[in-house]
């Protein structure tokens, strides 16, 4: 995946521009009769989206997302309340904005100059290239000329096409594709992994998420360069919307907003490692079902996968590991820290766990009140991994590099500095593994979002199971479900089976017929 891009400068030159070219024309703040003043009227700003961890999730009952956050707060600035439409593909989204049931379309939707046509593009907020997937293990094609007939399926109003559509008439003659008309992308994705399609397009960050927990998901070469990302509204003589999404944009953008949401949701996108996922992936099945219960009992203000994906950094789950330097246990307590909490056994899983969530919470509660709420975790982690003071020579070095102190985004790039000595020289407590604090706040991260995207698509089989054996009493779903790909979710083929693949296939079709 390409690494992602913002210009947050020229992001607001651009919109500074534009919306003292628009703001004369537009009084959209005092014009009665505009879409503002329908949407301020209504009380109410209707946005349409699609699922996903990048758009809108919604986790322990709490709707999270890049999209979502922005969406609200574009409804706050407005004075308004927020009403989230969410549906099952991006066509039909834009119908949503054809018949005038949404005001704003919020979904990571590429901007490209076939919607331009017909609709507004507000401001970019980060970029992606559009991509082609294979299944590990199965070839790979090196080109678009190497896809054959009925190889590439693709869901309905992808930006990719009208790409393809380009690209069939200038080099490619004979690429072909095939629409799912019933299917989005997520699904396709996953029909890739199973086997059921040779190959699909996302963009990059779709794609390096799905990784997260179906690993086995490869990319195959790059169909576009980087684009932009951008929402997207009814085009038409009223421009007042557009003008107020400049405004917005502009805030987000000077205020610091835009750079912290996109270092929450998109900071910890790029590498992947195939390897590790898997080992993690694995362990998830076979080790943390013992340790879950003391997961979810001692995790305090933190959600419990997050202290589980710290405890597999340290330990990988192993309640007998020791370091070279003498810190043990799951959560790789040293002696002193074990005394100081009252802990008598490092190596007890529950006191380990215990201990470890304790000394968390004493670092959350040192963090400085001025670092945002959702960010002070990974200041608390960087401190747990290298101590509290490192982490305040982080900060203040960070000042002297003209970042911000409370930015994890800004902060986290100091980290590595604190390792050189013409920058710890100058610091209160000197060298320091900035580095390994850096690598390891990083890894959590993304350890936690395998374990929270991997679970939930755990529940999703669960409840496919029941529902199959609704439809099919006589059939044990547990023969239906044992696939050639594993006991993991989609994971990669070890057997090679005729007879598995097939029934696989088959569940496979059965399942999508049972899916709304």
């Amino acid at each position: 995946m390409k690494k992602l891009k913002l210009n947050y400068l020229l992001i607001g030159v651009v919109t500074l521009l534009l919306a003292m070219a628009l703001w004369p024309s537009i009084p959209w703040t005092s014009k009665a009769e505009n879409r503002i003043a329908d949407i301020k009227t209504r009380g109410i700003l209707r946005v349409s989206t699609v699922s996903g961890p990048l758009t809108l999730n919604r986790i322990n009952g709490r709707d999270t997302g890049l999209d979502y956050e922005l969406a609200q707060r574009f409804a706050d600035y407005l004075g308004v309340r927020l009403q989230i439409t969410i549906r099952s593909g991006i066509d039909k989204l834009f119908d949503d904005l054809d018949n005038g049931s949404a005001d704003v379309l919020a979904a990571g939707l590429v901007y490209n100059s076939d919607r331009s046509k017909e609709y507004n593009a507000g401001p970019a907020y980060y970029s992606v290239s559009q991509q082609m997937v294979y299944r590990m293990g199965a070839p790979r094609p090196k080109s678009l000329n190497s896809v054959k007939k009925n190889q590439l399926t693709l869901a309905p109003g992808l930006a990719a096409i009208s790409e393809l559509r380009t690209l069939k008439s200038q080099k490619y003659p004979r690429l072909s594709w095939t629409i799912a008309d019933k299917q989005n992308t997520t699904a396709l994705l996953r029909q890739v992994v199973d086997g059921s399609v040779a190959y699909t397009i996302a963009d990059s960050v779709a794609i390096s998420m799905f990784q997260r927990i179906h690993p086995q998901l490869a990319v195959a070469l790059d169909v576009t360069d980087e684009q932009p990302v951008t929402w997207f509204s009814l085009r038409n003589n009223d421009d007042s919307l557009s003008a107020a999404m400049l405004d917005f944009f502009n805030l987000m953008n000077s205020s610091g907003t835009l750079a912290r949401l996109e270092e929450k949701y998109l900071g910890h996108v790029g590498s992947f490692d195939y390897v590790d996922t898997r080992s993690f992936l694995r362990a998830v099945d076979n080790v943390l079902p013992d340790l879950q219960p003391l997961f979810e009992k001692y995790a305090i203000n933190i959600d419990w996968r997050l202290l589980a994906a710290i405890a597999y950094q340290e330990s990988h789950w192993d309640s007998l590991a020791t370091s070279p330097t003498g810190v043990r246990g799951i959560m790789m307590l040293t002696r002193n820290t074990a005394q100081s909490l009252g802990l008598s056994d490092r190596l007890n899983p529950e006191q380990s766990i215990s201990g470890g969530a304790r000394y968390l919470q004493s670092m959350m509660s040192k963090v400085p009140e001025s670092v945002p709420e959702d960010e002070r975790i990974w200041f608390a982690l960087a401190a747990y991994n290298m101590g509290y003071a490192h982490m305040l020579d982080a900060r203040a070095l960070t000042v002297r590099m003209k970042g911000n102190p409370d930015s994890w985004a800004d902060v986290k790039q100091t980290l590595p500095l604190l390792s050189q000595k013409a920058y710890y020289k100058n610091t209160t407590w000197g060298y320091a593994r900035g580095h390994e604090a850096y690598t390891y706040v990083e890894n959590i991260r993304k350890y936690h979002l395998s374990l929270v995207g991997y679970l939930l698509e755990k529940d999703k089989q669960k409840t496919l199971r029941q529902q199959l054996a609704q439809h099919y009493p006589v059939v044990n779903p547990r023969e239906m479900f044992n696939p050639v790909f594993g006991s993991r979710p989609l994971t990669p083929s070890v057997a090679g089976d005729a007879d598995e693949k097939n029934r696989s296939t088959e569940l496979s079709t059965l399942a999508q017929a049972l899916l709304p």
